[in-house]
């Protein structure tokens, strides 16, 4: 048993786990962290950070460190990915800025991590501590007890669990089944961008850009400043199932009838390693008894609305609002802090899932949605209202323009699943 207690225990260092440890750290407590890996890294390539997130990293501390070499498109753009037409744009300059607050910004996962390590190595409140698989959580109401692969074992009275999709303390608290497999697998990395615009396979460099067909797209955006170009190529697999023991070729078979712009993408890209796109359905009970989730632990989504991380953020300020509410009682902090994060994660994980839909459909629907996005203002925000305007640390869950959005725009569907209890 480690000889001191924190005041909180955390489970996962990647993003959202630093996230809620230093916003935790910044009230005053006690943080420790145990991360599975040898060190403190982030895997993954490039990030879409929204406005939502981004006013939380400022009252981190930590957002001009992860913009310092972020680049900031211009615009946000859907094209159609079989001719290469633009079917609407959204503009993400001044007046984008002075609607939400923040520029949109596109950076790589590693700066967003390092930012967030950083900080919390400097706040002097949080013990970083690497090489710790967890292999068994025993809960001790409030809070847990917590076993590691090398023996060491550590208890607090307050645990936050931010270990992920396939989280071991969410099978105690939830209970549920394995994620659901969407049936899509994303193929990511960055390029110089050098090499992409050497292929004619540029059309805008300083847009984000989303290259839409039936069962696939494409997304492209430059980070580090624009030197390097991030794809992320997805695709229903089970349109291909002929090639299904050669990455590669059914890479390259999904994306066939493309235009020339986006087969000079996927020409790049790595077809050694591709990621399948799981989430969860929404659900409550992920907090009890002085243990909860945050993140993909508690409300796994879908890639299209680039809000994962986003909302891992957004978490962590609505986490330590609550604890500062309630000072030195974890269970009613953490019951709250669930009472009020769910209807908006959920909402984020069922907008993502209906995105992909509209993202992915062919024939006649494909023509429809066309036809409805087009002539759209570019400077026409009040779709985004609910996401972007969101503030976490707003106690109702809403800022003023989520909440004018929320009145407009049906709740999605929140039912939860049963929860099981924590076994004695």
């Amino acid at each position: 048993m480690s000889s001191t207690t924190p005041s909180f225990l955390v489970i996962g260092g990647g993003i959202g786990g630093l996230a809620a440890a230093l916003a935790l750290a910044h009230d005053g407590h006690t943080v420790r962290v145990l991360e599975r890996a040898p060190e403190f890294t982030e895997v993954g390539a490039g990030l879409q950070i929204g406005p939502n997130a981004s006013r939380v990293l400022e009252r981190l501390g930590v957002l001009d460190a992860v913009t310092a070499t972020a680049f900031f498109p211009n615009r946000l753009t859907l094209r159609d990915a079989m001719t290469g037409e633009r079917l609407v744009s959204l503009k993400t300059e001044d007046a984008f800025q002075n609607r939400f607050g923040h520029r949109y910004f596109v950076a790589h996962r590693a700066d967003l991590h390092h930012a967030l390590l950083t900080a919390c190595r400097e706040s002097g409140l949080v013990e970083l501590l690497p090489g710790k698989e967890v292999v068994r959580v025993e809960p001790q109401r409030p809070g847990a007890v917590v076993h590691c692969a090398d023996g060491t074992v550590h208890s607090s009275g307050a645990l936050v669990a931010a270990d992920g999709l396939h989280s071991r303390v969410r099978r105690l608290l939830v209970g549920d089944a394995e994620p659901v497999d969407s049936g899509y697998v994303a193929h990511r990395g960055t390029v110089p961008i050098e090499a992409l615009a050497g292929t004619g396979g540029l059309r805008e460099p300083d847009s984000m850009v989303i290259w839409v067909g039936p069962g696939m797209h494409l997304v492209q955006y430059p980070v580090r400043r624009g030197k390097l170009c991030n794809q992320v190529a997805a695709f229903d697999t089970r349109r291909y199932t002929q090639h299904a023991g050669d990455h590669g070729a059914q890479l390259r078979a999904a994306f066939a009838a493309a235009c020339h712009d986006v087969q000079a993408g996927i020409a790049l890209m790595d077809s050694s390693r591709r990621w399948p796109m799981l989430d969860r359905p929404p659900v409550t009970g992920w907090s009890r008894d002085g243990i909860t989730l945050v993140g993909d632990a508690a409300h796994p989504m879908l890639q299209y609305l680039a809000q994962g991380a986003c909302q891992a953020i957004e978490d962590s300020v609505a986490l330590a609002d609550r604890v500062a509410a309630h000072p030195g009682d974890p269970q009613t902090a953490f019951d709250e802090f669930e009472a009020i994060r769910a209807p908006r994660t959920a909402r984020v994980q069922t907008a993502a899932r209906a995105w992909g839909e509209v993202l992915h459909i062919d024939g006649m629907g494909a023509r429809l949605r066309d036809a409805f996005v087009a002539g759209r203002a570019e400077d026409d925000y009040g779709v985004m209202d609910w996401l972007y305007g969101f503030d976490a640390a707003d106690t109702h869950g809403a800022g003023p323009q989520a909440a004018g959005s929320a009145r407009s725009e049906p709740a999605p569907d929140t039912t939860p699943h049963t929860p099981r209890e924590i076994p004695a």
